[in-house]
Order: C-alpha cells, then sequence, then structure tokens
C-alpha cells in the first residue's frame, strides 16, 4: 500500500466520519489508561503501538463476544465465554472494511462465525458450570483470589495486562491486588470471578496457581457439604427447643460453659458436707482455665506445638458434651475461627474396620462421604486447617493392648494398615499430614501412650459453681422451676457438691423435670440423695454395658459392684479417700476394666516423698466411695454376710437386739457414733437411703426388697431422744429424711 492511501484510509478518517456521541465512551476510556508521557519508554507504552499499528490493516478487527445465561453482579446482562480483545481507539467492532473499497464501511453482524475466526490468543475460555456452588461467598471469594494472586509476584504485570485487554474499561495497570479483587467482585458474581481468574491463569501459563484456585475451591465445597452432612448426623444437636412440658429443650440452649484446666492430673473433687478432707498431693498445681473455643482456633492450636492434644476428665465429666459443643458451633458458624474442616470420629465408629487394612484416609471417606474428594496433599495443605475430634479413646477395643514399640510406624494418610496401626499412629500424631487430633479419653489412658509421643495434655474438671445455677436456668426455661431446682440442690450440699459433674446435673434436671410433669410445679421434689447416687450408677452401668459389655449378667454386675464396694468399705474403715497403685493392685481390682470403663475410679499422679512419681486412684468422689460400701454392706446383709465382724462390738448392741440377728442398720448407727469426726455419717445416710422402695425399685436387678424403715427409724428416734450425741442430731434426721419418715 502507498503512502498516500494509508494516508486516506487512516483509522482517525474512518473514526471522524462517524457519529462523535457514538465513541465518546471509547475515547475517553482510551484516553484514562494512556500511559504518562514522561514516564519513558514502558512496556505499556511499547504494547498501545503495537495495537494500533495492528489497526491499520483491515484484514481484522476485535470483537468481544456476548454469553447468555449469566448475569454480573452490577446488573450487566452479559457475561462472557469467549472474550477477545475489545481494543479502544480502533474501529467499532460492529464495522469491517469492504473488499473493494476500503473506506465504504458495511455494518457486520455478530455470530459465533466471527468468532471463530479470531486469533485463540486473545480468548478466554470460560466454563459457565465451573465453581457453582451454593459454598461460595464473597468472603471466601475475596480471600481465594487474593491470596491466589499474592503468589505471583513479579508476573502481577502479566495478569494485570490480560484484564486491561479484555476488560479495559474496568481495570488498568496501576490497581493494586486488592483494588483487582474489589473490582472483579464487583462486576461480576463470584462464579464468573473466579472463572475469569482462572482463565486468564491458564493463558499465561501458571498452571500450579490455578490447580492452587481450584483446590481451593474444592476444600470449600467440601466444607459446606460437611457441615450438611454433621447436621443431619448430630440431629439432636440442632434441633429446636421445647417447653417443659415437652422434652429436652435444645442442645444450645442448655449448654453451659465447661472448666477445663491447662494442667493434668488435677485429682478428684473432693468438697464434703461432713468430712474435712486434705488436698491430695497431686503432680500438678491447678492450671489456668481454657475456653472451648480457643480448640476451634488454628492459631492457637498450633501454639500448642503438638498435633495431639489429650483431653482426659472422669466419667460424667462433661467431655462429650464438649466435642458436641465444638461440632456444633463450627457447623453454626458460632466460632469465629478459620478453621477449615472439623472432623468428628468416635472411637466406637471404629469398630466396623476392625479385621481389615485400610488408610486414614480411607477411614475418613467412608465415615464421611464428602470428604472422598479430599485427598493427602489437601489434609497437608498450610491452606487446610484441619481438627479431628476422637471421642473416647477408652471404648476403643484394642486400648487394653496398645503396642507402640512392635507397630508399623506410618507416615502417610493414604498407608494402608491394621485398625490398631492406624489408632496407635493417630496416637503418634503420624497420619494427621497438617492436621490437630482432640483425643478424649478417661484418666487412665494418657499413660497408656509413650513419653516420646508429645502429647498435649489438658482437662476437663465439670462445672463450677456458677455454672451449676447457670446450667438449671437454661435447662428449665420457667423462671420459678429453674429457681426451686436450685433451690433444691443447695439445700444438699452433697447434691450441689456433686453437681460439678455436668452428667449429675443432668439426672437431677430429669428428676425434677418428670415430678414438675407428673404432679404440677409445687410438687415436693425427691429430698433423697441415696435415689439420685443410684441413679448415677445405674447410668454409669447402662453406658458400660453399651460399649463394652452387652451380654454381662445382672449377677455379674452385682458381683462387680461387691468386689469396688468391698475396697470403699475397707478405705472406709482406714479413713482414707485415696490408694497407690502397689495397695490397690494387691486388692485385685486395679485392671482397666475397674478403672476406665466402670467410670467408678479415676488415677491420676501424686508427688508423694520418696518416689518422683506414682499413680494414685481414688472414686469418683469421696461420697461415691461412701455409697458404694454402704451398697456393699447392704447387697452383703441380704445374703447373710456380716461385714462388722468386731466381736466387742456385737456386745455393745447384744441387750438392744435381745439376742435376736443382729440388724444391720442398728450397727450402722453404733459404727457412726463410734467415731466424733463423723467418718461414718454418709455411709449411714446411704444405708438407710437403701431401703426407700424407690431406691430398691432401681436396684431390684441386684437385691431383692426388704423393708426394715420403721425398726431403723425407731432407734434413730430412740438415739435422738437421748441426746447424748448433740452434735449427731442433725445426721439422725437426714438419715429420717433418706427414708422417707418423720421425726
Amino acid at each position: 500500500m502507498d503512502e498516500e492511501t494509508a494516508t486516506d484510509s487512516s483509522p482517525g478518517d474512518a473514526v471522524s466520519s462517524r457519529d462523535p456521541g457514538e465513541f465518546d465512551e471509547d475515547e475517553e476510556i482510551h484516553d484514562s489508561h494512556r500511559p504518562s508521557p514522561d514516564l519513558g519508554e514502558t512496556p505499556m507504552d511499547t504494547l498501545v503501538w503495537y495495537h494500533v499499528d495492528q489497526a491499520l490493516a483491515p484484514a481484522q478487527s476485535y470483537t468481544s463476544m456476548s454469553s447468555q445465561g449469566e448475569s454480573d453482579v452490577d446488573g450487566d446482562s452479559e457475561s462472557i465465554t469467549g472474550v477477545k480483545l475489545d481494543r479502544t481507539g480502533s474501529f467499532s467492532s460492529c464495522y469491517s472494511y469492504d473488499s473493494d473499497d476500503c473506506e465504504k464501511k458495511t455494518s457486520k453482524s455478530r455470530s459465533s462465525d466471527d468468532s471463530s475466526e479470531s486469533p485463540k490468543t486473545n480468548e478466554l475460555t470460560l466454563d459457565e458450570n465451573e465453581f457453582k456452588h451454593p459454598s461460595l461467598t464473597v468472603a471466601f471469594t475475596f480471600t481465594a483470589i487474593s491470596d491466589t494472586l499474592r503468589k505471583l509476584s513479579d508476573l502481577e504485570y502479566f495478569f494485570k495486562r490480560e484484564l486491561w485487554l479484555h476488560f479495559p474499561q474496568k481495570f488498568n495497570m496501576d490497581m493494586d491486588v486488592v483494588s483487582v479483587v474489589d473490582k472483579l467482585l464487583e462486576s461480576f458474581s463470584l462464579e464468573k470471578s473466579l472463572r475469569i481468574v482462572k482463565a486468564i491463569l491458564i493463558k499465561i501459563e501458571r498452571n500450579k496457581l490455578v490447580q492452587y484456585l481450584q483446590a481451593r475451591c474444592t476444600r470449600n465445597e467440601v466444607r459446606y457439604e460437611l457441615k450438611k452432612f454433621l447436621k443431619e448426623k448430630y440431629s439432636d444437636l440442632f434441633k429446636d427447643g421445647t417447653s417443659d412440658d415437652g422434652e429436652k429443650p435444645s442442645f444450645s440452649d442448655v449448654f453451659t460453659d465447661l472448666y477445663i484446666s491447662s494442667n493434668s492430673h488435677n485429682g478428684p473433687n473432693i468438697e464434703h458436707e461432713v468430712l474435712t478432707i486434705p488436698k491430695l498431693n497431686t503432680n500438678d498445681e491447678p492450671g489456668t482455665p481454657i475456653s472451648l473455643k480457643d480448640l476451634l482456633n488454628p492459631g492457637k492450636l498450633y501454639e500448642i506445638r503438638s498435633n495431639v492434644i489429650m483431653l482426659h476428665g472422669a466419667a460424667g465429666s462433661g467431655k462429650s458434651m464438649a466435642i458436641k459443643k465444638l461440632i456444633h458451633d463450627w457447623v453454626e458458624d458460632q466460632s469465629d475461627t478459620s478453621l477449615n474442616l472439623l472432623i468428628p470420629i468416635a472411637f466406637t465408629e471404629l469398630k466396623q474396620f476392625e479385621g481389615s487394612r485400610m488408610s486414614f484416609l480411607e477411614v475418613l471417606h467412608t465415615l464421611y462421604p464428602p470428604t472422598q474428594r479430599i485427598t493427602e496433599k489437601d489434609l497437608g495443605c498450610t491452606d487446610c486447617k484441619t481438627l479431628f475430634l476422637f471421642d473416647g479413646l477408652d471404648e476403643h477395643e484394642g486400648c487394653k493392648a496398645f503396642n507402640f514399640n512392635s507397630t508399623e510406624l506410618v507416615f502417610s494418610s493414604t498407608h494402608k494398615v491394621s485398625l490398631h496401626g492406624i489408632v496407635v499412629n493417630v496416637l503418634r500424631g503420624k497420619v494427621l499430614e497438617g492436621g490437630v487430633a482432640l483425643v478424649t479419653t478417661r484418666p487412665m489412658m494418657t499413660s497408656t501412650t509413650p513419653w516420646d509421643c508429645h502429647h498435649h495434655k489438658i482437662e476437663m474438671l465439670g462445672f463450677t459453681g456458677d455454672h451449676r445455677d447457670e446450667f438449671f436456668r437454661k435447662r428449665f426455661k420457667d423462671a420459678t422451676r429453674a429457681e426451686r431446682v436450685i433451690e433444691y440442690v443447695k439445700s444438699s450440699k452433697t447434691l450441689y457438691a456433686m453437681c460439678h459433674l455436668p452428667l449429675f446435673c443432668s439426672l437431677v434436671a430429669d428428676e425434677c423435670q418428670h415430678v414438675f410433669r407428673e404432679r404440677g410445679t409445687q410438687a415436693e421434689l425427691r429430698r433423697s440423695i441415696t435415689y439420685m447416687y443410684t441413679k448415677l450408677l445405674l447410668s454409669l452401668i447402662r453406658e458400660r454395658r453399651k460399649s463394652r459389655a452387652p451380654d454381662r449378667s445382672p449377677e455379674q454386675e452385682r458381683e462387680f459392684l461387691m468386689t469396688h464396694g468391698k475396697v470403699a468399705w475397707n478405705m472406709l474403715e482406714e479413713f482414707s479417700f485415696k490408694r497407690v497403685k502397689p495397695y490397690f493392685s494387691s486388692e485385685k481390682i486395679f485392671n482397666i476394666e475397674s478403672v476406665t470403663y466402670s467410670g467408678l475410679v479415676i488415677e491420676y499422679t501424686v508427688t508423694p516423698a520418696v518416689l518422683l512419681n506414682e499413680q494414685a486412684f481414688s472414686f469418683l468422689h469421696p461420697t461415691v466411695q461412701e455409697y458404694l460400701a454402704a451398697l456393699y454392706a447392704y447387697l452383703s446383709h441380704q445374703h447373710d454376710k456380716d461385714i462388722f465382724e468386731s466381736k466387742s462390738f456385737h456386745g455393745k448392741i447384744k441387750g438392744f437386739l435381745k439376742q435376736q440377728k443382729a440388724d444391720l442398720f442398728v450397727w450402722a448407727v453404733e459404727k457412726s457414733l463410734e467415731f466424733e469426726d463423723g467418718r461414718f455419717d454418709m455411709f449411714l445416710r446411704f444405708l438407710c437411703g437403701m431401703e426407700l422402695k424407690a431406691n430398691q425399685d432401681l436396684l431390684q436387678s441386684f437385691c431383692r426388697s426388704e423393708n426394715h424403715i420403721q425398726s431403723t427409724a425407731d432407734f434413730i428416734r430412740k438415739k435422738i431422744k437421748e441426746n447424748r450425741h448433740p452434735n449427731r442430731i442433725n445426721n439422725f434426721k437426714q438419715c429420717l429424711e433418706e427414708m422417707g419418715v418423720s421425726i
């Protein structure tokens, strides 16, 4: 083409021949993106010149294809499936040169045929079905795109150049990452923003970042689907509350904060109504409280520098309640954390994998189908913070035979081993990849793992005083009923002390609610504390039978209780509330069955005068020891076995019995009067409560019904009238109350 012809067919003339109003917008955008002349020659200058030079050729114009079926956030009804460079300052995309007369403008219709003629290098291919998922939120999309673009480093220029080339009206080269993401989300839908970013990354050949962005979105989708799955699996945590006359209220309405200590081995609660029990010489000083929400905070979790946290506590102290609360808060987004995945696994659920070889990842995929798109790489990714909740290590079948020395060491979550191998390596922290495991267990199980596992141990101590009142106020929506229950609990120091266990609080609330439902709000509540202790005992036995011994007969259960009751009686006679390991072993009940599964005994570490470390054992609470001793005495008496073996003691009551067979309750009264410190007062109270019909109904599988209430009450009234023991009269009155008789 000669110079004259080139001048005549200049783009300036062609543009000037059109209606000026037609190009105001294009010209304004062109000016706004033109580089400043004082910056010297830059890649941007070269880029602009290159495109202007190409515009002189009449062979090709750049068009922008309109998509169908998706709307932008700002209301634009068009979206992009194939985006071609819309050059600012060149010919309108709706015109082209005629081959015979280069100055003759002919209208050009937009069609798919035209788009196919455009160079593929200027096209962004967007899959309209990609990234469509209800899990997408503005917060996630902003973070995912921002984190991806920040990894571009010096290649950020090329990404912004592509954005400017395809969307010159929206982006310029001076925008930083935050501005780019803001503009994307302002101009396009969340899905389209992700598609555009992915398409440009593909075009500039940043495939690792494409995979990174895709993985982030996949994990977000899994997170969403996992929450839905957990909401169905733990539906009782999310049901609506009901009135006091209906079923139990919702979990979130009732849940009360729990006291979690940063130190472990704090020993049993020793609050007592009658006795002053010296503080046990435990190995650790009381620690600082830990908020349950901290266990959902990845920052706090990773500060611990251990990927296995052992949360141990006595039976009924609230460990499972804490697990449920963590699940509830994560599913309902009530915890302000960046925890990506929360995966609860009860050890009882692992029984289905006995006898098979599976990888840890296969176990996750089997128990939680929504996680099947999660890979080993995802679990090890720093952007995928995962908390595994392993509840009830003491309920695992193989915990009696943990062998850390000979079990195969596994480092990968895809390595197939036996179930025992999986559990041992979970406790080692080896198959968790980048995740953290919170393992709940009863105290004894913490000593079964070797020292080099580097577990972080914390202890669940249940309710403090304020928590107990708060629980009942939440449990009973009717304020009048709530205050009546609190007053009832506080009327007995023993009941109030035992309410440090959330399980015991729940049993008391159930009983009171039953009374209110049957007899009305003003009905008198049951005065027998023995009855509530029996309910606690049966609750622990039922749990043990369900998880450990489903085929155990009542006779075997009775024998089990007799064995523990005998130890409790022997310790009571010695006025001792703990046993160190050698003595406990000699009584033939030191085994995992009694200490861990029954929930009646707890283990802790003490600091003796000579040895550096010593394991000690106590009953769940001093009053539980006294209750078991009374139960042992009562069951023994039914089988004509005399636990009061002192002949001199027999002589003291021989006259009163008129040579009849010594009555158990008379013996117990005299035994109580022997000791001014009241060490047998609670024992006597529990023994009297055994005579109550309601209590015998609960124990009917262990004993036959007997009634010595009248003769026992007469003897106690006689002692009260004698007034020879004024400091014991109050206890005698409470014994009468236990039997449900008047003074």
